[in-house]
């Protein structure tokens, strides 16, 4: 499913001045986007590069705020002092107004050339019933790849070498971005994944009465990631917690698994949502970019994984030393948000092989290994009795 025209989308936009935005060592841009209301768009965007020699080619990223944010420059400047080129565009018509608390405003101020809000409840209720060229997830997404097409024109950008991430609302956008634009080099969603007609999901909580669950369906036939991922065919990684309130770890199961190509999984008990530290700085998006993007080692990638009645046990290849283990798991059932999570840990075995006792009553668990002093490299979570070998 691909109603995005690549042949426009793939092209380099349009670009005009945006004054009266400073932000120090990144520079405002507004880009062309896609029509709305039969009148032109644009998009706001902040762009830096770190220090670089004449004529060096950059690795770089494209950075997808989530709800309540816009484009954040000091995103761009965290990917520049990585050595990283980087572009954060606003994909809701929004421009940054930096205030108190500048990572959750809601609106932000509009601008002459904005398109439809978006996120939330916002990017399902309304107007659901338009032509999806009029609805905010056309426009985000289109956003997203039009900023990408911007990147790759610059001369100082190494076009084979732009990855992707976003948190949240940019994690989801991240997800149809990755089966829309097959030129990324790799992608990274934190939090959002596919499957959104979950009941347990952000929206399917909010929607989930029987007068608004219709409305959740229709706009899931059209924009939910289910249907793009199988279209993804670069590396992705995974980021999540336990007790995502948004994207819940089966929705985000069932979308890695959707996804053709490569798959790393980073998922820590009830990791904290939200821009910034916790969905801007795991310390895997970096690991994986560098992996990509200037061939560093491979990160650690499980091959199979299985149980009895009383241990568990994974196997892994790892050209990195694997520092410890740990097995997560639950006794609960239920609603994804509301299971406790307990931690043991798990011993390493010759051969790259962890293993640990099955704790009586688990419904639920998944291992972790970490390296680098503080990369993590998640198993599938995985029911008592179920096996998994990974492709």
């Amino acid at each position: 499913m691909n109603i995005f025209p690549r042949d426009i989308l793939y092209q380099t936009p349009d670009t005009f001045p945006a004054g009266g935005f400073i932000a120090d060592g990144v520079k405002p841009i507004f880009y062309e986007g896609p029509a709305w209301n039969d009148r032109p768009t644009r998009v706001f965007a902040w762009y830096g590069i770190p220090p670089s020699e004449p004529g060096q080619k950059l690795p770089a990223m494209v950075l997808v705020h989530g709800g309540g944010g816009t484009a954040f420059a000091d995103w761009v400047r965290l990917w520049n002092s990585r050595g990283y080129a980087a572009l954060a565009m606003d994909t809701c018509g929004g421009v940054p107004a930096w205030h108190e608390t500048p990572y959750s405003r809601n609106p932000w101020p509009r601008h002459a050339h904005s398109g439809p809000r978006g996120w939330g409840l916002d990017a399902v209720s309304c107007f659901p019933e338009l032509p999806p060229e009029e609805q905010w997830p056309y426009h985000a997404v289109s956003a997203v790849v039009l900023g990408h097409s911007l990147l790759r024109s610059f001369p100082e950008v190494d076009p084979a070498r732009i990855g992707i991430t976003g948190v949240s609302w940019g994690g989801y956008l991240t997800c149809l971005a990755a089966g829309v634009d097959d030129r990324f080099a790799f992608a990274a969603p934190v939090y959002g994944c596919g499957f959104l007609d979950n009941d347990c999901s952000g929206l399917g909580v909010q929607l989930r009465n029987d007068k608004e669950r219709p409305r959740l369906h229709r706009w899931c036939s059209l924009w939910d990631p289910s249907h793009y991922l199988p279209a993804a065919k670069m590396p992705m990684l995974w980021v999540n917690g336990t007790n995502d309130f948004a994207f819940p770890m089966d929705s985000m199961r069932r979308s890695y698994r959707a996804a053709n190509s490569e798959r790393h999984l980073a998922i820590r008990v009830r990791m904290p949502h939200g821009h910034g530290g916790a969905g801007e700085k795991p310390p895997e998006i970096h690991a994986i970019a560098d992996m990509i993007c200037r061939k560093t080692a491979p990160l650690p990638v499980f091959t199979q994984q299985g149980n009895s009645t009383a241990a568990a046990w994974a196997e892994y290849v790892s050209a990195r030393p694997v520092q410890k283990a740990e097995l997560n798991f639950t006794r609960a059932e239920g609603h994804w948000t509301d299971r406790f999570w307990n931690t043991v840990p798990a011993e390493i075995n010759a051969g790259c092989r962890v293993s640990a006792a099955l704790p009586h009553g688990a419904t639920t668990y998944f291992f972790n290994i970490f390296y680098d002093d503080g990369c993590v490299a998640s198993t599938e979570h995985v029911l008592p009795g179920e096996a998994i070998t990974y492709v």
